[in-house]
């Protein structure tokens, strides 16, 4: 595949990958789907990993890659898409950053547990931040979170899909890198008339 091809494709990958970590994030804002519990959320959640790390700095790489991936500002002769792949190099090394953050943020969220009260009348805590991510596959320990309602599997699910996702963009952005590194070398193999 050409690199001009590949980072198309790596570009229209990333580009909703993003939108999906920016929703999830948003989504965990609210836990349960409510805003009456947003005064008690967990460190986590506040460090806005998915809609910083895995969505604004991922979606840069991606609209660089499309970019990189069209014709050069040279068009197909001269210097070709070089210019374009080197500043999809950089892209994606940020883009690589955020994806990594994103990804150990919600690893360690996953294995602290949600933020919820655990006792009346109003004690906020982390039940589960010494059980080294036990309470994932013990279902009965959930009862101790009083509230918000259903908020494990509310952070479970979303922390989950940002995990996997995360570690997905920076697979891609590790892709485009290496890509962006051989475009600006190589050049594109490409024949005029492609796109």
């Amino acid at each position: 595949m050409c690199t001009g091809k590949c980072a198309r494709c790596v570009g229209l990958s990333l580009i909703p990958m993003s939108l999906i970590c920016i929703v999830a994030n948003i989504l965990l804002l609210v836990p349960n789907g409510e805003t009456k519990w947003t005064e008690h959320l967990s460190l986590h959640v506040k460090l806005l990993a998915g809609f910083i790390g895995g969505g604004i700095m991922v979606l840069c790489p991606g609209i660089s890659a499309i970019r990189a991936g069209g014709k050069g500002c040279c068009g197909a002769g001269c210097c070709g898409n070089r210019c374009r792949m080197l500043s999809s190099v950089f892209s994606s090394a940020i883009g690589a950053i955020g994806a990594l953050y994103c990804l150990s943020v919600s690893a360690t969220g996953l294995e602290t547990g949600p933020k919820c009260l655990t006792e009346l009348p109003n004690k906020w805590s982390y039940p589960f931040e010494n059980s080294n991510g036990n309470y994932l596959s013990n279902s009965s320990l959930w009862d101790q979170c009083l509230e918000p309602p259903k908020v494990i599997l509310w952070n479970l699910t979303l922390f989950a899909l940002l995990a996997v996702v995360s570690a997905l963009e920076l697979v891609l952005c590790g892709i485009q890198l290496v890509n962006g590194v051989l475009g600006v070398f190589c050049g594109d193999c490409r024949k005029k008339g492609d796109s």
